[in-house]
């Protein structure tokens, strides 16, 4: 029976997958904002005819001005075709080439010529695709099979995140709705991935997505109070034009990403103390529910201390610019308490810390009510 349960879940999660990434093509396909006259293409950098460089004196080992270049488009429709084009380099848009580096270029065409080709970008991906093999060999060999998991249940929640959540919004969705749906999803797939289905599986799966919704239900009234629409959020102009365009829901975007970035800290929780609890059950067979509880309770204690910390870093370490602006004008209390920006990040950040907490003694809960049921002598290692 056991197995037929595997197999018929893993049948439904595939499908749920595949499902999600045509949901995606099919979206991100016949968005009316795609650009199909505008090609991002690689290039090579055959010479450099001229430059005028001038180290900015404010920024040392910025150069300003511009390059003569010719460049050779690798790949796409224009593959072959040498280019002669001027490079402008100035403080915000700082691309400085040299001879052989291959970069990437926009190239604007009509009809099937190329009317404009532009230096857009270092190539970059290749460092993040080195990066990106060397964790996952990390954490192969580290971890081996449970590894292996790990990566597969991060893979399902990549294609849950990409694949559904970002085209069902663009689709018009309520982002609430979808980012809870996203979350449940990638809570349950992730954690029988890493465990199977089992007691302490389901009691972690019940106690993160409760922590998830509860973080996500106070960024919501507390954006509400603090009248927070989510429009101050980054890019938040250019969504404003794609709200036009595709019945994008700016409102409520801001707690979705709420309960996104508060997911990890909250899985990792849950997950924690109901292991803890099921070693405790596996080595004590004859503890009480009440004793597995205040077990699991000690554990999520000394859990929440780190986690909260880490959510809360995590969301104020990309303000560090804001707090040097702050600091170098001197702004009052009234003014930088107030400010949207401020506002956003210290709810996003509270609100997930107190997910966390919430979510250690509704796990320890569930997970000592679950495993204390039952006969004990069929009690097997979780």
């Amino acid at each position: 029976m056991k197995r037929y349960i595997d197999v018929l879940t893993c049948g439904v999660i595939l499908a749920l997958a595949v499902a999600a990434v045509l949901f995606a093509r099919n979206v991100f396909d016949n968005t009316p904002l795609k650009t199909r006259e505008i090609g991002f293409e690689r290039a090579r950098v055959l010479e450099i005819t001229a430059e005028n460089l001038q180290e900015d004196p404010a920024l040392p080992g910025l150069y300003i001005g511009y390059q003569e270049i010719h460049v050779e488009i690798l790949t796409g429709e224009f593959k072959g075709n040498v280019y002669p084009l001027r490079n402008p380099l100035g403080r915000t848009y700082n691309v400085r080439v040299e001879d052989d580096m291959e970069i990437i270029v926009s190239i604007y065409a009509d009809r099937s010529e190329a009317e404009s080709v532009k230096v857009y970008s270092y190539k970059r991906s290749q460092v993040t695709w080195w990066l990106l093999a060397i964790f996952v060999l990390a954490v192969i060999a580290v971890s081996r099979l449970k590894g292996l998991k790990s990566l597969l249940a991060l893979g399902l929640t990549g294609i849950a995140i990409i694949c559904f959540l970002v085209p069902a919004v663009l689709r018009g969705f309520d982002p609430i709705g979808a980012a809870i749906i996203t979350a449940i999803f990638s809570i349950t797939a992730g954690f029988y991935v890493l465990n199977g289905w089992s007691k302490k599986t389901f009691a972690a799966i019940l106690g993160t997505a409760a922590g998830v919704i509860i973080a996500g239900t106070i960024s919501y009234l507390a954006g509400k109070a603090a009248y927070l629409s989510g429009l101050t959020m980054e890019n938040s102009e250019q969504l404003m034009y794609v709200a036009e365009a595709t019945g994008l829901k700016l409102h409520g975007l801001m707690f979705a990403a709420i309960l996104i970035a508060s997911l990890g800290a909250i899985m990792d929780v849950g997950m924690g103390i109901a292991s803890s609890v099921a070693e405790v059950r596996r080595v004590n067979v004859r503890l009480s529910a009440r004793e597995l509880f205040i077990a699991g309770n000690n554990v999520g204690k000394d859990l929440i201390g780190t986690m909260t910390n880490t959510l809360i870093l995590a969301f104020t370490g990309g303000l560090l610019t804001l707090f040097l602006l702050i600091a170098a004008y001197g702004l009052s209390y009234n003014q930088v308490s107030n400010m949207d920006l401020l506002s956003v990040e210290v709810i996003q950040a509270l609100a997930g810390s107190i997910g966390i907490v919430l979510t250690a003694p509704i796990t320890s809960l569930l997970a000592a009510l679950l495993l204390s049921a039952g006969s004990s002598r069929r009690e097997r290692r979780d």
